[in-house]
């Protein structure tokens, strides 16, 4: 008997040649396209430029996906989880930039909606083997350790192991990623060789599910306006000011509308209370360098003690944002799912809210939310 596998069909080139490479690989696909934001029951009006769209995004994406799935000759089920993504994704990430900091709805999604309420629904409700979705990123059982291991694509400029760091062995068992070993190029090309009309499809942007937004006024449709003083680090001298704190992150450049200036400035700290943005020139990134973090909330997608002699204490290497190449790390344990994390290298801005997802060479070990950056 054939295994059954339910594909994330999301509307995009990606998940569409996902689906056809199972089905060339003997397995009974089915399609499932998830509906996760409403955008006039979400108060979603500031800063969304499609609000006046005939025809919104998410619906294009389904009858886009509705196509795909025709021409694969594949049943496309739908389902709406607009209300789990709003209590399990959108609300955190609100309440995390009221704090001042920057989450990742990308891992949050990830975690509550496609790896829980999605496998769920696929695995019970339409009595699949396996989900499988078009990340780029791979799984593979380790004999040796027993263990489903998350591996890095082989296209690195694309690979998502970052956005899937808080999957469990449970989650990773369950799931299979066609596109580990192909590059986007080569996806694009199976596209459009089968005919499908997400061949050269643009590739989605944005918060997760909700899209391309003017991200500060995106914002305050859910955090009102908190003005305040822009103050340079080094000088304690006002340069500016801001309409609300929460709604910059460390690191960032433009926004901050500091005209006449010498030099660009950086947001180097924020202090949320005062209502004050301290930012510094770029001639002295000082300010935005650290060598440690306390990493907490750290979710290990397999067991470290068949990895590692010592788990309280141990090296491998770190992304602290999607992208940023691989930093060499030592991990000290505090407690249980915390950890102080030293880096020799200098790294810039790493910022607390958002996450630290640590590598075995190939593998994915799991990732956790920076707290205090040292």
């Amino acid at each position: 008997m054939k295994r059954k596998v339910i594909v994330g069909l999301s509307g995009g080139v990606d998940s569409s040649v996902a689906a056809y490479l199972l089905i060339q690989q003997g397995y009974e696909v089915e399609g499932l396209f998830m509906r996760n934001w409403d955008s006039s029951a979400n108060n979603d009006i500031l800063g969304n430029q499609e609000i006046d769209n005939d025809v919104c995004p998410q619906e294009q994406d389904y009858l886009d996906s509705l196509e795909v799935a025709n021409k694969l000759g594949i049943k496309l089920h739908r389902i709406d989880f607009v209300q789990e993504y709003w209590e399990y994704v959108f609300e955190y990430f609100i309440k995390e930039y009221k704090k001042g900091r920057t989450p990742n709805p990308d891992i949050l999604c990830n975690k509550y909606i496609k790896f829980d309420k999605f496998l769920n629904h696929a695995i019970n409700e339409l009595k699949a083997d396996y989900i499988a979705m078009g990340h780029y990123a791979g799984v593979r059982f380790n004999e040796k350790t027993k263990q489903y291991e998350m591996i890095r694509a082989v296209d690195t400029n694309k690979d998502q192991t970052y956005f899937l760091c808080q999957l469990t062995q449970n989650q990773l068992s369950k799931t299979l990623f066609p596109l580990q070993s192909l590059e986007k190029p080569e996806i694009r090309k199976i596209a459009a060789e089968q005919g499908l009309i997400t061949a050269d499809k643009k590739d989605s942007t944005g918060i997760c599910f909700i899209g391309e937004r003017e991200f500060t006024k995106f914002l305050q449709n859910y955090i009102s306006n908190q003005p305040g003083d822009i103050v340079d680090i080094k000088t304690n001298e006002v340069v500016g000011k801001h309409i609300g704190a929460m709604y910059y992150t460390i690191g960032q450049r433009k926004g901050l509308n500091l005209g006449g200036m010498k030099e660009p400035y950086y947001v180097a700290a924020k202090d949320i209370d005062k209502k004050i943005i301290y930012v510094c020139p770029a001639s002295d990134e000082s300010y935005l360098l650290s060598n440690s973090a306390i990493v907490t909330e750290i979710n290990w997608s397999l067991d470290l003690k068949e990895y590692m002699d010592n788990v309280d204490e141990f090296e491998c290497t770190a992304k602290f944002r999607y992208r940023q190449p691989d930093v060499k790390v030592r991990l000290n344990k505090i407690k249980d799912n915390e950890y102080k994390v030293s880096y020799d290298a200098i790294v810039k801005a790493v910022t607390p809210g958002q996450e630290a997802v640590f590598y075995l060479n190939d593998i994915c070990l799991g990732g956790g939310i920076i707290d205090i950056v040292e």
